[in-house]
């Protein structure tokens, strides 16, 4: 247990942005498996757009690295409009 208030005061911020990053995190993963279930071409393009927003937000935010996202975007996009055409 933390002894000084400045150390009680920052588990309790780590605590907020955790939860926080976690929410995020998770909107950004179900965005990716919605577009990657997708059935029609247009949903398809349409799932990926806002995968494609929140994986940017995500990495933005620092949730995610900005390699990692722009690498999560390509791979995406690669994997969905190979599938969609």
């Amino acid at each position: 247990m933390a002894h000084l208030k400045q150390s009680k005061k920052r588990i309790r911020t780590n605590e907020a942005a955790r939860v926080r990053n976690k929410t995020q995190r998770s909107s950004m993963k179900g965005a990716i498996k919605r577009a990657q279930a997708a059935a029609t071409p247009d949903d398809k393009k349409a799932k990926l757009a806002d995968a494609m927003s929140k994986i940017d937000k995500a990495g933005k935010k620092n949730i995610i690295h900005r390699n990692a996202a722009a690498r999560l975007k390509s791979r995406l996009a690669k994997k969905l409009l190979k599938t969609a055409t």
